[in-house]
C-alpha cells in the first residue's frame, strides 16, 4: 500500500499520474449521458480499457525502452487496481487470480482490437472496423445500440484523442503530464 501511495522511482510515479488522468477521463459524465456507455460496473471498466489502450498506443509508438517500462507500469497500476476492486468487492482470494487472467486477456484483446481498427488504411475500413469494436466491447452490455450518431461521435472522439496524444511532447508523457481531449456532446453531432 504505502509503494502506491510513496513510488519508488519516477517511473512508477509517472505511471500513477499517467493511470490517475486516465481513470478521471474514463469518468467523465458526458461518456454516459451523452456517448450511451451503460453506466455499470462493465461500461466503466470498458471505457477504462479504452483509455488506457489509448495511451498504451501513444507509449509505443515512441519505440523506447523508457516508454515501454513506463507501459508496464500503467498496465501494473491498472491489474493492481482490478485486482483491489475485486478484493474490496467481497470476491475470495482464490477467485482472485483465474478473474485477473480474465481482465488481462480482455485488456489485451481490447487493445488489438482498437489498435488495428486505428491503423486500417481507407477510410470506410477504419470506421467499419473501430464501430465493430466498440460495439463488441464499449456498447457490449447496452439493452440497446447506440444509435448512429451516438457511435459516430464515439468513433469521432477516438480519433480525435489519438491525433491528440500523439502531438503532445514524449518528455511530458514519460513524465505523466498526459492531457486528454474534452468529448464533444454527441446530440451536437445529430
Amino acid at each position: 500500500m504505502f509503494r502506491r501511495i510513496f513510488p519508488r522511482d519516477p517511473g512508477e510515479h509517472a505511471a500513477s499520474s499517467l493511470y490517475e488522468s486516465i481513470m478521471l477521463q474514463s469518468r467523465r459524465s458526458e461518456f454516459y449521458t451523452d456517448y450511451s456507455v451503460p453506466d455499470s460496473t462493465e461500461g466503466r471498466f470498458e471505457l477504462l480499457l479504452l483509455h488506457l489502450c489509448m495511451v498504451i498506443r501513444r507509449l509505443r509508438q515512441e519505440n523506447s525502452e523508457e516508454a515501454r517500462t513506463l507501459s508496464q507500469a500503467l498496465f501494473d497500476f491498472f491489474i493492481y487496481d482490478m485486482d483491489q476492486s475485486l478484493r474490496e468487492s467481497g470476491i475470495g482470494d482464490l477467485s482472485v487470480g483465474p478473474r485477473l487472467k480474465r481482465v488481462g486477456e480482455a485488456f489485451y484483446g481490447r487493445v488489438k482490437a482498437y489498435e488495428e481498427a486505428l491503423d486500417e488504411k481507407q477510410d470506410s475500413d477504419r470506421n467499419n472496423a473501430l464501430r465493430g469494436a466498440l460495439l463488441r466491447n464499449l456498447y457490449g452490455t447496452s439493452a440497446e445500440v447506440p444509435p448512429g450518431a451516438v457511435l459516430d461521435a464515439m468513433t469521432s472522439y477516438l480519433y480525435r484523442l489519438d491525433a491528440f496524444l500523439a502531438e503532445q511532447e514524449t518528455p511530458y508523457i514519460l513524465k505523466g503530464e498526459a492531457s486528454f481531449i474534452t468529448p464533444d456532446t454527441a446530440r451536437e453531432k445529430d
